[in-house]
C-alpha cells in the first residue's frame, strides 16, 4: 500500500527485522538498568542481621527455616505496611516471634526413642557450643534480649521496641539472662 506507514526497521544496527521492545508503563520490561522492587531492596538490607539473630536464637539447623518463615511473613504484610520509618525493628520483631514459635514447636515434638538410626556422618564437635545450647534454654524474652544486645549490638531502646516492652524491661531481661548463663557456667 502506497502512503501507509511501514513497520520500523533498523537494518543498520541489527541487520534484520526487529520487534519493538516490550514495555510496561513506558519503561522497558527487561532492562538491566531497572532497580529491584522495594521488597527485594528491603530483603538485601536486612537479611544479614535477621539471619545472625536466628542463628544465635534457634541454631544453625533451624535458622534457615525460621529465616524463610520470617521473610515470607514480611512479604505478605509488606504491601499493607503503613509506617516504614523503622523497618529494621519491624523485621526483627517478626524474626523474634518466629524464633519463639520455633521454641514452642520444639517443645511439642515427640520425644526421642531409645534406638536411633545410623547417621551418615557424625556432627562436628564445635557446631553448637555449650554456651549457645545454654542460651537456647533461656526463657524467650531473656534469650531474645541477649541475642539482640550481644549478637546484633542493638541499643536497649531498640530492643524494647522489637520485644514490645519498655527499655527497663529489656535491660532487666538481658540482665536476668546473663545471670542465668553465669549460674549455668557459661560466659555472659
Amino acid at each position: 500500500m502506497a502512503g501507509s506507514p511501514s513497520p520500523v526497521r533498523d537494518d543498520r544496527i541489527l541487520g534484520r527485522w526487529c520487534d519493538p521492545p516490550l514495555t510496561f508503563g513506558g519503561r522497558r520490561a527487561f532492562s538491566f538498568q531497572m532497580k529491584p522492587p522495594p521488597f527485594a531492596t528491603f530483603l538485601e538490607e536486612h537479611r544479614v542481621p535477621v539471619y545472625r539473630f536466628l542463628l544465635a536464637s534457634v541454631g544453625p539447623n533451624e535458622a534457615d527455616d525460621c529465616f524463610q518463615d520470617t521473610f515470607l511473613a514480611a512479604l505478605r504484610a509488606y504491601p499493607k505496611l503503613r509506617d516504614a520509618s523503622n523497618l529494621r525493628g519491624w523485621i526483627l520483631t517478626i524474626a523474634t516471634r518466629k524464633a519463639i514459635d520455633h521454641a514452642r514447636a520444639r517443645k511439642r515434638r515427640p520425644l526421642p526413642v531409645e534406638r536411633l538410626p545410623e547417621r551418615a556422618a557424625p556432627e562436628p564437635q564445635d557446631a553448637d557450643p555449650k554456651l549457645w545450647l545454654a542460651v537456647r534454654e533461656l526463657p524467650s524474652a531473656q534469650r531474645a534480649a541477649l541475642i539482640h544486645r550481644y549478637v546484633l549490638d542493638l541499643p536497649y531502646a531498640e530492643i524494647a521496641e522489637v520485644l514490645g516492652t519498655t527499655e527497663e524491661a529489656a535491660r532487666a531481661a538481658a540482665y536476668e539472662g546473663r545471670k542465668k548463663l553465669r549460674a549455668a557456667g557459661g560466659s555472659g
